[in-house]
């Protein structure tokens, strides 16, 4: 297999390698609006040569053993490290995060510690039966080539999620990116294929007519998606006649139930990360905050004195941790829900009110409190820096708004007793439900959502499964 034979030592030097020699379309950076590059506008014949290439690498990649394809994970995070902060600044100028806090540098991180994290996993035939009547084992073989289509939201992290268990249980990739950040996924992509044997690891970066051809596409096997409900069920159609196989993260509406038990000042800071981490544009932030009467106005007090101490900007400045929308249909989106809010009458302890003329999609760090359950910034999913906090008087009723919508990708619970937070946790309908914390992925534990929020699993060893064909041999 090849080795890393090119250290990219700037973001200049990544995008030099990645833009096509003429053409393309523009890509701006959301915190200031200047121009980070051009991407390619790749077509349906060009995801048609990239399913092809992929597939005729397939049978080779998928014949070397685990440890093989473990090493070569490994090779990869070697290689994501190496390159690691002119990713993170590339990251930050085209998604907008900044580079500190849990944001670029973290993200470009966790690539490295995905990958190794699933080359680490083992994954050996499980025996069914064996006894006097026979033996019977379960194998998971290579399903073939693996189409990823991901998010603008962690762009890098997320194409890891996806191409790192893929490849690892012997499928090839093509993973095409959202329109709205190509250029991140396209360095990441080339940083790895330094490494990678050829063809194995693909990307087509295009609009909507290559992610519904990737959908459709008879040679591809598997589809992975993370992105909204919406597009979710669009592409579920699509598949449909080639009965490939699907993993789909779609849209979340996290709740979090704070019980009368609990610490305000103790649990806000790691509240406040809870939403609005990479400035609250995460599937599994929290986004509707349910707090008991008893330590309602603490806790709002709490949150808003941790929102205060936050600094807001352009990505590239080292002092920031909370930066920019991405795009503007998000801004407005964010805008629109907060402005319903202001309008029924609910109060603002912080934000609301973003400034005119300055460049940017940057939206203030909002904090609404006395807001009614079926207002629309808590009803539906503002993916944004606006946090709904909702007063409940009991269990029974916290229980009943976190289950009341159609959506249970994450949850959380927060409390000083953590059995009794245990058992609040068993009611809530959602994927994960996490305990004096929120949206704290581990590479080891599978993650997927409820209902209307997909289906399939990903991380650890459950996931790896779900990027492999069961065989049963019985014998």
């Amino acid at each position: 297999m090849p080795t890393a034979t090119t250290t990219f030592a700037t973001d200049a030097d990544l995008l030099a390698a990645i833009q096509p020699s003429s053409g393309g379309r523009d890509i701006h950076d959301p915190a200031t609006g200047g121009l980070v590059g051009k991407a390619p506008e790749h077509t349906v014949a060009d995801l048609e040569r990239a399913v092809s290439a992929a597939r005729a690498a397939q049978p080779a990649w998928a014949a070397l053993t685990h440890a093989e394809r473990s090493a070569a994970l490994n090779r990869a995070a070697d290689a994501v490290e190496a390159n690691a902060e002119a990713l993170a600044v590339l990251l930050s100028r085209e998604q907008g995060k900044p580079l500190n806090g849990p944001n670029a540098r973290f993200e470009v991180g966790a690539c490295a510690a995905w990958l190794r994290a699933t080359a680490g996993f083992e994954l050996e035939p499980e025996i069914l039966v064996d006894d006097e009547g026979g033996k019977a084992e379960m194998h998971y073989r290579a399903l073939g080539v693996v189409g990823a289509i991901g998010p603008w939201n962690w762009p890098m992290m997320i194409s890891v999620w996806q191409l790192a268990p893929a490849l690892r249980m012997g499928n090839t990739v093509v993973l095409k990116p959202s329109e709205y950040t190509p250029l991140s996924v396209l360095a990441l992509v080339e940083v790895l294929n330094e490494v990678l044997p050829a063809d194995v690891l693909h990307v087509v970066s295009g609009g909507r007519e290559v992610g519904e051809a990737l959908s459709a596409h008879r040679d591809v096997d598997k589809l992975m998606f993370t992105g909204s409900t919406a597009t979710g069920k669009a592409i579920i159609r699509s598949s449909a006649d080639t009965v490939k196989r699907l993993t789909m993260e779609l849209g979340g509406n996290d709740a979090g139930i704070v019980l009368p038990d609990a610490d305000p000042k103790a649990i806000a800071a790691d509240l406040f990360w809870g939403a609005f981490i990479n400035t609250g544009q995460t599937c599994a932030a929290l986004k509707r905050l349910y707090v008991h009467e008893d330590i309602y106005e603490e806790v709002c007090t709490a949150l808003t004195e941790v929102a205060a101490q936050m600094p807001m900007g352009v990505g590239l400045d080292e002092a920031n941790v909370l930066g920019p929308l991405q795009n503007k249909a998000q801004f407005d989106i964010v805008t629109s829900l907060v402005e319903a809010a202001v309008d029924s009458g609910a109060r603002v302890l912080a934000g609301a009110n973003p400034e005119s003329g300055q460049p940017g999609y940057f939206y203030p760090t909002t904090l609404i409190a006395d807001i009614d359950n079926d207002n629309p910034l808590v009803a539906e999913e503002q993916f944004g820096p606006a946090l709904p906090i909702i007063k409940y008087s009991s269990v029974d009723e916290a229980v009943a708004m976190a289950n009341g919508l159609d959506v249970g990708l994450g949850a959380s619970v927060w409390s000083s007793d953590k059995e009794a937070a245990r058992e609040v946790a068993a009611r809530i309908q959602a994927g994960t439900v996490w305990i004096n914390k929120h949206g704290a992925v581990d590479p080891r534990v599978p993650f997927g959502g409820a209902k209307a929020s997909g289906y399939g699993l990903e991380f650890g060893v459950a996931g790896l499964k779900h990027l492999g064909q069961p065989q049963v041999i019985s014998y």
